[in-house]
């Protein structure tokens, strides 16, 4: 795998809104629920990859209180994950876990996301005013949410390739010539190709084995 470019990366963005924490349970119990699937879903458009892949990323966590309180003693004996003392080094184990090999940075913050009017009420009655998920729906007409956690992530992996020689591809099939008035405003031909050269290197940096073969052969089918 080519490292990114000094002057160029590029990132995907992931989010759990909310996260899907529960309620009287501590963040141990909750990422012991995810070992198959990470509770966060692609923000960006390109594909998703196996969780496993990814090459670095960056995560931040708000809203859950950093006590560890563990409310499921019969996980504990079985889970590496309720031998973390805190909340950072909870989430730093399960991501250790999940993309194993991957450089990865972790913030756990207690404040939470405040979902007070205007932010429409969209949620699932199984939220507690705090955001944090039921077992089963209270007997009782359950009051505004009033604040969720939240989990964003922003991920280099090899999904951002596809992405990236897609658009590079797309550009490569411009008409330059029918854009009389594009270049009029500054951008020189030469310039143009050679930033669509670079976005053609940067998305290399991002291609793993198999993928690297694939791109070879659209690029010689092209």
């Amino acid at each position: 795998v080519c490292h990114p470019l000094s002057d160029s990366q590029v990132v995907a963005a992931w989010a759990s809104v909310p996260f899907p924490a529960l309620h009287g349970y501590s963040l141990h119990d909750t990422l012991y629920a995810y070992q198959q699937d990470v509770p966060w879903k692609l923000l960006s458009s390109c594909r998703e990859q196996k969780v496993s892949c990814c090459f670095a990323q960056s995560v931040v966590l708000r809203g859950i209180c950093k006590g560890s309180h563990i409310s499921c003693p019969e996980n504990q004996a079985t889970s590496p994950l309720h031998a973390c003392e805190s909340t950072e080094q909870t989430l730093q184990h399960y991501l250790h876990t999940m993309f194993p090999g991957a450089f990865s940075t972790s913030h756990v913050l207690e404040q939470p996301c405040n979902t007070l009017p205007p932010y429409p009420q969209f949620f699932s009655p199984l939220l507690t005013r705090q955001g944090f998920l039921l077992a089963k729906p209270p007997s009782y007409s359950s009051a505004a949410v009033e604040s969720i956690p939240v989990l964003a992530a922003l991920q280099s992996s090899p999904g951002l390739h596809r992405l990236l020689y897609s658009l590079y591809k797309d550009l490569r099939k411009l008409n330059t010539q029918r854009l009389a008035s594009f270049f009029s405003a500054g951008v020189e031909q030469d310039d143009f190709q050679e930033a669509l050269e670079k976005l053609r290197t940067l998305s290399q940096c991002y291609e793993m084995g198999s993928e690297a073969d694939e791109s070879e052969d659209e690029a010689d089918s092209d």
